[in-house]
């Protein structure tokens, strides 16, 4: 225990970073992803070209690498920002790409005829969209998009390297004090079952709620 009492501030500074990491790359992930699942099912064809090309790319990207050409690649085109934002943009982006096959896929599920009937009523697109089909397909991606999320967080640990502060880069600080590296990383481990079990009840409180009765 004297591993976590003596260096709870720092355990403390990471576990709040992750948190941080996590929760807004949470946000642009679900946001972007809502938004390439919309282009990937949009009658326009150069919208339906562009979110599969983000998909694809995204999907067949490393995170490591991906977090190189935006950490590292962007401040050379003039795009200067905090580390944590780049961090954020790199974690954002690629899980993005996971949440809207998670979407299409529960959009795939909704029959076709409530599409037809809405655009018989003279519903838009985007009215028929967000209305009709999502309502719907939400209901059967809430645990796809609970895991892509739980990935996400375990995935912040690569930040850790680009000098952002999270709950894997203690471990750094409390080697260099000598403390055991065995049960540094025991803590660490229990800090990320935390948050990803915080996820997890989250999800299952929204599955029951609102999921699909299997």
């Amino acid at each position: 225990m004297n591993v976590l009492t003596e260096n709870f501030s720092t355990y403390g500074e990471g576990f709040l970073g992750t948190v941080e990491l996590t929760v807004y790359a949470s946000v642009l992930a679900l946001v972007l992803g809502f938004i390439m699942a919309s282009f990937r099912v949009a009658p326009v064809g150069s919208f339906r070209v562009f979110g599969t090309v983000w998909v694809t790319v995204l999907r067949n990207t490393p995170l490591t690498l991906l977090f190189f050409a935006v950490l590292l690649g962007l401040p050379r085109f003039g795009l200067v920002l905090p580390f944590k934002v780049f961090a954020v943009l790199a974690l954002g982006c690629y899980t993005s790409a996971f949440i809207c096959e998670a979407l299409r896929s529960g959009i795939n599920t909704v029959p076709k005829g409530q599409g037809e009937a809405a655009r018989s009523l003279g519903m838009s697109f985007g009215q028929t969209l967000s209305q009709v089909i999502l309502p719907q397909a939400f209901r059967s991606v809430i645990p796809p998009v609970g895991s892509n999320l739980i990935a996400l967080a375990k995935n912040s640990a690569i930040a850790g390297a680009f000098s952002v502060t999270e709950l894997l880069g203690t471990y750094r600080t409390l080697n260099e004090l000598g403390y055991s590296i065995i049960w540094t990383f025991v803590w660490i481990a229990v800090g990320y079952l935390i948050i990803t079990l915080t996820i997890s009840a989250l999800f299952n409180v929204l599955e029951k709620r609102w999921g699909v009765a299997r």
